[in-house]
């Protein structure tokens, strides 16, 4: 479920076409006509449609209507990849433990929007990614993988964003195969993964800041 130009369904995309991949994409839905993403899917053959969010009066009826489209699809996960409305409780209670998230800080830290510029108005040295499963309250729920990304002097909201965003897109698709395989579930608010093991270190730990002369 996307709303904007969906880089991060793009990463997924890529990497389901993977032979080994334990997902499929069936569908993307945009809440926004003029979403870039719906385009990049079209490509790349995936069914798309619009939920237009002004249509409805009410969020419940906005959400009940997600609900029935994701179920013609036969969806078994819903990956938010931003997806900028809130969601009704009742859709997160409907798809709990098949709804997933990512969002652009090391959560708990710098829930909702511009973590960023907060995290830069606070001087923190390290900031990142986290996809988590979703929970009523914003940006809560059970962890299933977050990245690290580090935060350099003279880093305005643009370049951290870029370098952020870089680490999503290979985090994401890594989350997404940790629960699609069924080796990653929640367990009451923590996440499980079965059989750990070492991952790629270029995901977790991003290249320092090349000096220049």
């Amino acid at each position: 479920m996307i709303s904007g130009r969906g880089s991060n369904m793009a990463s997924l995309i890529a990497a389901c076409e993977g032979k080994d991949y334990p997902a499929d994409i069936v569908g993307v839905i945009s809440n926004r006509q003029d979403a870039l993403g719906l385009s990049v899917a079209a490509q790349a053959g995936i069914p798309t449609l619009v939920v237009d969010h002004s249509d409805f009066e009410r969020r419940e009826d906005f959400d009940a209507e997600l609900t029935r489209r994701l179920e013609a699809f036969e969806a078994d996960l819903v990956c938010l990849a931003g997806f900028m409305r809130l969601l009704t409780d009742g859709f997160v209670s409907q798809w709990h433990d098949k709804l997933i998230n990512i969002h652009p800080s090391l959560l708990p830290a710098f829930k909702g929007l511009d973590p960023h510029t907060r995290a830069l108005a606070m001087g923190i040295k390290i900031t990142g990614c986290s996809v988590h499963f979703v929970r009523v309250e914003l940006d809560s729920g059970p962890i299933i993988a977050q990245a690290a990304v580090p935060v350099f002097t003279g880093d305005t909201e643009e370049t951290l964003s870029a370098r952020v965003l870089a680490v999503e897109h290979k985090l994401y698709p890594h989350a997404l195969a940790l629960v699609a395989s069924g080796r990653a579930r929640a367990v009451g608010e923590r996440v499980v993964i079965d059989d750990d093991d070492p991952v790629d270190t270029q995901l977790f730990s991003p290249p320092t800041k090349t000096n220049t002369v």
